[in-house]
């Protein structure tokens, strides 16, 4: 088994243990939906960046240790990179397909789960929730061939993403506390 194999696998035995999550809507032998919304500090444009230029400050899921820069290209035929070295070796994760900045942002690509007979397409829909504040809506579209657990582990990677690195980070940035219970990176 490969380097990138064994790090793929110990993250989805790692997220395992997890506790399962409602927010996967449909799930059969070769395709699933996950559904998750967050509130977060942050306009709808200020938000839109951090998941594209400012990427690399808060996912904290890769395939190199130590990346030198993770960012998406918000525009149509963009990628979402993971940029390993200063010799440009890395990965596109995924594909832009739909761009309306500070409204929504939609991506096609295996993300993860690279190697794999997988799709999934993310849409990212972003609406003010008050004065400086947003409502983010992930709808995930993933087919293929579907491995026995990965709707759940997908889920909860994504529930990592939303509540527990971005939310934080966005509370930070823009001087508002993030919600209670919301747990804080180390």
């Amino acid at each position: 088994m490969g380097y990138w194999s064994r790090v793929i696998v110990a993250a989805l035995v790692g997220l395992a243990a997890w506790p399962a999550s409602a927010a996967v809507t449909a799930a059969g032998a070769d395709r699933f939906t996950i559904v998750r919304t967050a509130e977060v500090a942050g306009t709808p444009e200020q938000v839109f960046d951090a998941f594209t230029v400012d990427l690399g400050a808060w996912w904290d899921h890769h395939f190199s240790e130590h990346p030198v820069r993770m960012y998406i290209e918000p525009r149509p035929g963009g990628g979402f990179y993971e940029i390993f070295d200063e010799q440009g070796n890395g990965a596109r994760h995924a594909e832009v397909i739909l761009v309306q900045r500070g409204h929504l942002l939609r991506f096609v690509g295996p993300m993860g789960l690279s190697g794999h007979a997988i799709e999934m397409v993310h849409t990212l829909e972003l609406q003010p929730a008050g004065p400086g504040r947003t409502r983010i809506r992930l709808t995930l579209e993933a087919f293929g061939a579907i491995q026995e657990g990965w709707p759940a582990v997908v889920d909860r990677v994504w529930r990592h993403f939303l509540d527990e690195a971005l939310t934080p980070y966005l509370a930070r940035r823009y001087g508002q506390p993030a919600p209670a219970g919301t747990p804080t990176p180390s």
